[in-house]
């Protein structure tokens, strides 16, 4: 079931550029070259964005009409067409113009030519990279980056397929960024100074909107929850989770029916209060008066907020609005996205545990996630359930979002692989992460560039990704594993 309160279509923008000259001399051409149009139109179509034709623009005075149009379209993201040589004429102002990424497309129709029947109007029809270099050195002139580019064939091209479907997810992203009304409740933990982010610098990074919120609002929709709404959530998590017997640790019981029933009341709230307030994720850390329910319920977010999570709506604790960021970033990008920190290395195995006490991504969980019951939240106030899980073996892939001494965000990124093996089992996810060359030298890189102690973890490989996104945020980004 899908949570998030909305869910709306990135907006990506088309047009093709071609050489007016041409159309008088070779009849049919034009013709031919829009239907090129049509085939990168049908593999866009496939993808859930709204996507906008612009149609040819073949000299330099279409170009400054459709810039207009281009501008107002409210676009995330638009691809630039190369169906034949065109002047750079077609370009220059739209380059210059624009604030959103520009991805330039190369896809001829033949693999190759038939050079034996080869001829000026076959050349044509498959000259898409002729104007690229063109392109390229104009946008530089133009005080803008070089802008990424997709070349390859236009049928039957799986590289090519690949990169236009990681573009539209990027524009989902960037889409999100700027539209998202993110949640934030108290403060971050007292002492803990990486936290600490400036919500204005978030709307001037991001885009996004900072909506500051109460413990109480959350308070209000607690109070009013029915027994049926408690009842049909706990049925909903037992659904989802498996409660063990205790293991190792003196301070984890068997899931209680008492400290089953808080959470899912307080996931009926947190469902209603989040549906209220018309929110996109949300990051909170709030103690609340010692015994009173105020804090009961505020201690007792894990299970709701890693429903949310999983579901679409990033949760984030000890206020960390910036691995909230992160978070949204590889919820969009589809690789999931989970709060996560170092815990001990395995010098033996030459790994190291990755996780954290929640929220948690359990959609990408590895096997059903367990519940257990805590009789103490570790560094925190409280008690209650906790989750336990590792995700997906396989390739990962870790942001985290800085702020430097200037006051800018930075992105920090590395790429491994979470291993089999078993996991303390202590009512918090944990990985087993192995990195190149070896824990220690990716550790020594890791800590070297600043990083807040927390950093959203997906699966999959997506350094590159995340790096063109903090590109199209003028953002500086490291991969540290590469």
């Amino acid at each position: 079931m899908k949570l998030a309160i909305k869910d709306e279509p990135q907006r990506i923008g088309v047009f093709g550029v071609g050489y007016d000259v041409y159309w008088g001399q070779f009849d049919g051409l034009l013709d031919e070259l829009m239907q090129k149009q049509e085939v990168f139109l049908q593999k866009l179509s496939k993808k859930s964005a709204t996507i906008v034709d612009f149609g040819m623009i073949d000299n330099p005075k279409k170009a400054y009409e459709k810039v207009k149009e281009i501008q107002s379209a409210n676009l995330d993201l638009v691809f630039c067409n190369m169906l034949t040589y065109a002047t750079s004429g077609t370009f220059g102002i739209i380059i210059k113009t624009l604030s959103i990424p520009v991805v330039i497309v190369a896809l001829q129709p033949r693999k190759a030519l038939d050079y034996s029947k080869a001829s000026t109007y076959m050349q044509l029809v498959n000259d898409d990279i002729c104007a690229v270099p063109e392109f390229a050195g104009v946008a530089v002139r133009m005080g803008k980056k070089v802008p990424d580019m997709i070349i390859g064939t236009l049928h039957d091209d799986t590289e090519a397929e690949i990169l236009i479907d990681e573009y539209c997810r990027i524009a989902k992203v960037l889409h999100d960024l700027k539209n998202a009304h993110l949640g934030h409740i108290g403060h971050p933990i007292n002492a803990m100074l990486d936290m600490h982010t400036d919500a204005t610098m978030l709307t001037s990074a991001f885009g996004c909107h900072v909506v500051e919120c109460e413990a109480n609002e959350i308070m209000s929709f607690y109070d009013k929850v029915n027994e049926k709404e408690i009842k049909d959530k706990e049925n909903t998590i037992l659904d989802f989770f498996d409660t063990p017997d205790p293991v190792s640790d003196p301070i984890s019981l068997k899931l209680m029916n008492g400290d089953l029933r808080v959470a899912a009341r307080v996931s009926v709230a947190l469902d209603q209060f989040v549906k209220e307030k018309k929110l996109d994720g949300l990051a909170y850390y709030y103690d609340g008066a010692v015994g009173s329910e105020l804090r009961k319920m505020m201690s007792n977010l894990i299970i709701g907020n890693s429903i949310l999570t999983s579901n679409g709506f990033p949760m984030c604790g000890e206020s960390d609005m910036k691995t909230l960021i992160a978070m949204l970033i590889m919820d969009r990008l589809e690789i999931g996205g989970s709060f996560a920190e170092f815990h001990p290395v395995d010098f033996a195995e030459d790994f190291v545990l990755v996780g954290h006490d929640g929220p948690h991504n359990i959609s990408i969980a590895d096997g059903k996630p367990v519940l257990r019951s805590l009789k103490k939240y570790h560094g925190k106030p409280g008690n209650g359930a906790g989750v336990e899980f590792k995700i997906k073996q396989g390739p990962i892939t870790m942001l985290s979002i800085s702020s430097t001494f200037e006051g800018k965000f930075k992105f920090i990124i590395a790429e491994g692989e979470s291993v089999k093996g078993p996991i303390p089992p202590t009512g918090n996810t944990n990985t087993r992460g192995r990195f190149k060359p070896d824990v220690k030298t990716f550790l020594y890189k890791w800590m070297r560039e600043g990083p807040t102690h927390h950093f959203a973890l997906g699966i999959g490989h997506h350094s590159q990704s995340i790096a063109k996104i903090a590109n199209y945020l003028n953002i500086e980004a490291v991969i540290v594993t590469d």
